[in-house]
């Protein structure tokens, strides 16, 4: 059987590089000060969701993200090493959310969508790690979920098997179609590059970079209409402005800084057991352990 595959993703600022100017005054994260990456684990999703489309041919992988138009960077890299389409949820009136809000207005993207069989993306973003997201659009669709997913091991019979990795063990689990699935880091990694996709699709573009497109990229972009991603705003999917952006966030990040941690004091041990059950009572009466 053939599958419509949806990975969600996200841009996310690199939070190795968090610095002075990462806060805007309104407490959002400054995205345009922080280099910007494809969320990790979602790059494990697409792996799981590209395994899909080879053996069940005639399947499609389309990827969804909501952020600044300059997220259509990742629908490229995506394309790239397989997808087939991209979609860029970008609106002024989707900034600020926080995961109830993103949720919402993802939930409302894949409704547009419509006719999909599994959702899959990465169990957590670096830029927040909740790991809130896939499940309340599982809730916000009415789909059941699989969480902590490490491998999809078949989809037949309008169900999926998938291999979860929790803290303890393995299990597995089988789920009914339509449904989301999000997926850890653990799970094998995301194939390179195609050299051939790259050469054919490094031309594409959303709406937003046609503006600023030549007249030869413009032209190129109009004679190919597989160059085009799709940019939807928040009217387009027909989202409640009460329950977007900031406006629908019930939640606001205060502040963001770098903490280094430094050592005050240290200590040495010799092989000795009595010196180790010293410092490990002295750890648990500060409350450092246990």
């Amino acid at each position: 059987m053939s599958l419509n595959i949806i990975v969600l993703a996200k841009q996310v600022p690199d939070t190795r590089n968090v610095g002075k100017d990462a806060m805007k005054e309104d407490g959002t994260i400054n995205r345009a000060a922080l280099p910007a990456i494809f969320n990790p684990e979602d790059l494990n999703a697409l792996e799981q969701a590209l395994r899909l489309k080879e053996t069940h041919p005639g399947s499609t992988v389309t990827l969804l993200t909501m952020g600044l138009p300059r997220a259509a960077e990742i629908v490229r890299e995506a394309i790239y090493r397989g997808a087939d389409k991209g979609i860029v949820l970008t609106d002024r009136a989707l900034g600020g959310a926080d995961t109830l809000a993103t949720s919402y207005s993802l939930a409302q993207a894949v409704k547009k969508i419509n006719g999909y069989d599994i959702i899959l993306g990465g169990r957590q973003a670096i830029d927040g790690d909740t790991a809130q997201v896939g499940p309340q659009i599982a809730e916000k669709l009415g789909i059941p979920q699989v969480t902590y997913a490490e491998d999809i091991l078949e989809v037949k019979n309008g169900k999926v098997t998938v291999k979860r990795r929790l803290e303890h063990g393995v299990e597995t689990v089988v789920a009914p179609l339509p449904c989301v699935v999000t997926v850890n880091g653990s799970a094998a990694e995301c194939r390179p590059r195609n050299a051939k996709r790259l050469m054919k699709y490094k031309y594409a573009a959303s709406p937003s970079e046609a503006a600023s497109l030549s007249e030869t990229a413009a032209a190129r972009l109009a004679a190919n209409p597989e160059l085009n991603i799709a940019e939807w705003g928040a009217a387009y999917v027909e989202a409640d402005p009460e329950q977007i952006g900031l406006a629908g966030s019930p939640t606001k990040v205060k502040t963001v800084e770098n903490v280094v941690f430094t050592a005050k004091e240290s200590r040495r041990l010799d092989n000795n057991d009595e010196q180790i059950e010293t410092l490990i009572k002295e750890l648990i009466a500060n409350h450092t352990i246990g």
